[in-house]
Formats: C-alpha cells, structure tokens, sequence
C-alpha cells in the first residue's frame, strides 16, 4: 500500500465501514439498520479492493451485499410491524462489553504482530497476482463436482422455502365447506 490513494482509500473505508456499523447498533427502526448494515458490507467490500483481494471483494457485493440483504429485508417485512423497533434488550451491555473486548484483542494483536512485507525481484510490494482466475480454473476445474452438487443443493433449498411459506390454498378451501 505505497500508493497514497490507496491509502486515503482505505481509511476512508474503514472509517466508513466502522461508522454504518456502529450505525447498525444506534439506529432504532429496524429498516434502516438493515441499510447500514448494506453500507457496512459494501465498504467492507471496498477494503477488500484496496487489499487487492478482487475476488473476495466481489463475493462480497454478491453474497453479503446482494443475496444476504435481501434475504434481511424479507426478514424484516415479513414481521409484524409491532416487533420491528430496535429497542433495547437486557443483551446490549453484554454484546457492548463482549465487541469491546474481541476489538481491544483485535487491535493487540495487529500491533503487537511483526508484520512481514512482500518484497520480489522485479516486484513491487503492490503487484499481487489475481486471484479470480485461479479460483475459477479449480472451480470449473478440480472442484467442479463439489461444485455443481452445491448448486443443486442450494436449488433444492431455495424449493423447499418456497413450499414452506406457500399458502395451501386447497387445504383452506375444504376446512370452511359444508356443514
């Protein structure tokens, strides 16, 4: 990270990032935690570009930010409208204490770690090699069973939701009927 841009990148990042999750904990409706917490995964994101992590970053957006949010927001509407406030809970001194704890760890052991630098010959510390490439080929590659049979597995749960909240229409037709 010797570019100064990268560098003004990342702060501004994790600064965001920190922010919207913390955001996450203050906010009070419930809607708009679920918005910070998109915030906080679309700059998790970013931080992961400017690690030239391209792969994990786009996973990121896909997954967290695509797939995860939506699936939250379902969540949220799907609630009734009395239970969506985010008030406070006996938990939020024990979970404040217990994040308080895990960051004061977290920070220790990055300062505390000897970090090594990436050097090479004809290298700079910045040229990594992409990942997307070699994460495909073992994908559609070595792995492409493992694969294929998760995709059909996450098809076949994806089915069975869609037959869990389905109302049985048949089923109520025949209840009210003739008596």
């Amino acid at each position: 990270m010797d570019s100064t841009g990268i560098v003004i990148g990342f702060w501004v990042l994790s600064g965001l990032s920190v922010g919207s999750a913390l955001m996450v904990l203050l906010a009070r409706n419930l809607m708009h935690s679920l918005v910070f917490v998109v915030v906080t995964f679309l700059s998790m994101a970013g931080l992961f570009v400017t690690l030239s992590a391209d792969f994990i970053a786009v996973a990121q957006i896909l997954i967290y930010a695509g797939s995860i949010s939506v699936l939250m927001v379902f969540a949220v509407m799907l609630t009734p409208l009395a239970s969506r406030d985010n008030g406070n809970s006996i938990y939020m001194l024990p979970g404040l204490l217990g994040g308080l704890g895990i960051a004061a760890l977290v920070g220790f052991v990055a300062i505390d770690t000897d970090w090594a630098e990436r050097t090479g010959e004809g290298l700079a510390a910045t040229d990594f090699p992409g990942t997307v490439n070699a994460i495909g080929d073992l994908l559609l590659g070595r792995y492409v069973l493992a694969f294929e049979i998760a995709s059909v597995m996450l098809l076949f749960a994806l089915l069975g939701a869609i037959l869990l909240v389905q109302e049985r229409s048949s089923t109520r037709g025949d209840e009210g009927g003739e008596g």
